[in-house]
């Protein structure tokens, strides 16, 4: 089937399996479509049907919030086509190189580990090597499950065959319930990607600033990793801030110490606490690290305020958490949206 899709800049035309998603087989064929969550919640996938027929696997996907009345609005990443079609996208859509071009791959889950109560780290062995950008995300489906969930890798590694990934358990979220379950280890998942435009490049020459709210870290997980490989803190300072609501679901701050430990002059990692005081102890265990009271987007700004110069922010979490930060950043800040990265998922 022959996909043709019109945009701003032109015309860009793909063919599709049958039972492939019109975003997916766009984007493995080089054909960059407009996508954020790439899993039907956000609704950038907008596109409008002129020409044929499709097939709406989530008609109730939460990304339709976007669609005005009466209009062929459909989301490319829940729908197929069932022959030739002919769709609209307001925006303009470029071409994408081969090595940046996602691909469907396999991969068994090897590992899983708790970090908190509700939040895991899951290591999955593919069938096969792949390249990402520190930053990415992969569009992950279980056996059994409908759709497909979105995670950031925590890892960074070029030609890995390790995707290491944080999954927070969500009342009624089926995958999540699913590894939660005890059963995950062992089994076989589907992955799309890599996905996402929130990226880190060593050669980027500005200042980093990374703002996570509880498992939105993993992706700067994978930052802060490529970061110190390529020792770009001894160019640029880098401002850390990770918010949790006590101390007991904040994770990975072993890890987040060490990256001080070894950048302590151009480094600084801030844990902030939504729902509790800081505990005295806090600080004598972690000395590398500090700690604050309040919501991580109100700290970052306390912390940051005359320091904007020169800053690459990148931003993750929940989403009301994700919102307000931008909104710091952009008011606060004054800061451009080229140098506001974030991927909206949930």
């Amino acid at each position: 089937m022959i996909i043709k899709v019109n945009a701003r800049n032109g015309t860009q035309r793909f063919a599709a399996d049958a039972g492939e998603s019109i975003l997916f087989a766009g984007l493995s064929s080089g054909v960059a479509l407009p996508y954020e969550c790439a899993t039907g919640t956000c609704g950038t996938c907008k596109a409008r049907l002129i020409d044929g027929e499709i097939e709406n696997r989530w008609p109730d996907a939460p990304g339709r919030k976007v669609f005005k009345a009466g209009q062929n609005d459909f989301l490319m990443c829940q729908c197929r086509a069932l022959g030739d079609l002919e769709v609209e996208v307001v925006k303009a859509v470029d071409t994408l190189q081969p090595d940046a071009r996602p691909r469907r791959m396999t991969g068994v889950v090897t590992d899983l580990r708790y970090l908190t109560a509700d939040v895991v780290a899951i290591a999955i062995g593919l069938d096969t090597c792949c390249d990402f950008e520190a930053g990415q995300f992969m569009a992950v489906s279980a056996p059994g499950l409908a759709g497909m969930r979105s995670y950031s890798m925590v890892n960074f590694a070029r030609r890995t065959d390790r995707l290491e990934f944080l999954v927070k358990k969500k009342p009624g979220g089926g995958f999540s319930e699913w590894l939660f379950g005890g059963n995950a280890v062992g089994a076989t998942l589907g992955l799309f990607g890599p996905l996402g435009k929130a990226t880190f490049n060593p050669e980027l020459d500005k200042n980093l600033l990374c703002i996570a709210g509880g498992s939105g870290i993993a992706g700067m997980m994978s930052i802060l990793t490529h970061a110190c490989q390529q020792r770009y803190f001894d160019r640029y300072p880098g401002d850390v801030f990770f918010g949790v609501r006590t101390m007991n679901d904040a994770f990975f701050l072993e890890e987040l110490s060490g990256f001080c430990r070894a950048h302590s002059n151009r480094l600084s990692v801030t844990v902030a606490l939504s729902d509790e005081d800081v505990p005295e102890a806090a600080g004598e265990r972690f000395p590398h690290l500090r700690f604050a009271r309040g919501f991580v987007h109100e700290v970052a700004r306390r912390e940051m305020s005359g320091k904007y110069q020169n800053v690459r922010a990148y931003i993750a979490g929940p989403p009301p958490a994700v919102d307000a930060t931008i909104r710091v950043l952009l008011v606060d800040a004054k800061l451009s949206g080229e140098n506001i990265r974030y991927d909206r998922f949930s």
